[in-house]
């Protein structure tokens, strides 16, 4: 009966002790021009502060700015893959961080390379080598003598999820995903009993995200082609019914749809129907700077 009572009185304590964490879209757009959005780019706050960034495509710099988050406040970048559209802004970001107190460890992961992408150390190196980068004047982020150094690591491509970080009360998991011949990773963080699932580019193939999104609290999904799409698009991308068929097996308690095109832009109604043959939970369509508290309630 004691250690009942004193659970009691210390449940509205735990609660108090559980982290505040908040999901905010940055960029809810594809590569394209014209749809008025930001390429692809997300950003998890805990407890007020950017911690953890996921891709970072064009015009995600800015959006980063205007909601007030910090460089000096993130611990870790997570990209899905390196297309231009899910990276093209991070040497924007990197060279912010010289006006700012941003100092120590700058983690970045993502996919290991193929014969159609470098790794993301390559990738990174060539980005800022101070040897033969192609902004090498920004070398001194991976050579030590600058405040905030950048460290990259590889994820090789496997169908089982592994842990890849964990800080605290932050571990991040990654498992690859089918997007066509290019490498391509899915995460899920969990933030104490709280999950947000990415579920990046991909064609469902793999049937990886629906285990490692399973139960959890938020999952962002990408719809870049609209229903009956053929040919490369679906063998780079979900169609909305099989958004469904995985948010669905993946017992996700929300789902987000981003990555939104012109193709899929103005067809909610129609992604809305397929999504609902399978998948009955709530579902919400993003916009830029678009923020999401977990549990779901913005």
């Amino acid at each position: 009966m004691k250690k009942l009572i004193l659970i009691l009185l210390l449940s509205p304590l735990l609660l108090l002790a559980q982290p505040k964490v908040t999901l905010q879209v940055l960029g809810s757009g594809g590569p394209e021009s014209g749809d008025k959005r930001a390429s692809s780019g997300y950003l998890i706050w805990i407890d007020g502060k950017s911690r953890i960034l996921i891709d970072f495509g064009g015009g995600a710099s800015l959006r980063f700015e205007e909601v007030g988050a910090r460089i000096q406040d993130l611990d870790v970048i997570l990209l899905s893959h390196l297309h231009v559209d899910h990276t093209a802004d991070l040497p924007t970001l990197l060279k912010s961080s010289f006006f700012t107190s941003a100092s120590g460890h700058l983690h970045i992961f993502g996919p290991d390379g193929n014969d159609q992408m470098p790794s993301t150390k390559s990738f990174v190196k060539r980005l800022f080598d101070d040897n033969d980068g192609a902004w090498q004047y920004l070398g001194d982020h991976l050579d030590g003598n600058a405040r905030l150094q950048l460290k990259s690591h590889n994820i090789a491509m496997s169908k089982k999820e592994k842990v890849i970080y964990k800080q605290g009360d932050i571990s991040i998991s990654a498992v690859s995903v089918h997007h066509g011949p290019i490498p391509a990773i899915a995460y899920r963080v969990n933030i104490g009993k709280k999950s947000i699932t990415f579920s990046g580019d991909m064609n469902g193939d793999y049937h990886t995200l629906e285990k490692l999104a399973f139960k959890t609290d938020l999952l962002v999904m990408h719809n870049a082609v609209p229903k009956n799409a053929k040919g490369v698009a679906v063998k780079l991308h979900m169609t909305p019914l099989i958004i469904g068929e995985i948010a669905k097996k993946a017992e996700a308690k929300a789902v987000v749809i981003s990555h939104r095109m012109l193709r899929t832009l103005g067809k909610e109604k129609e992604t809305q129907c397929e999504i609902r043959r399978n998948y009955e939970g709530d579902v919400d369509y993003a916009n830029d700077k678009e923020k999401y508290t977990i549990p779901l309630g913005r």
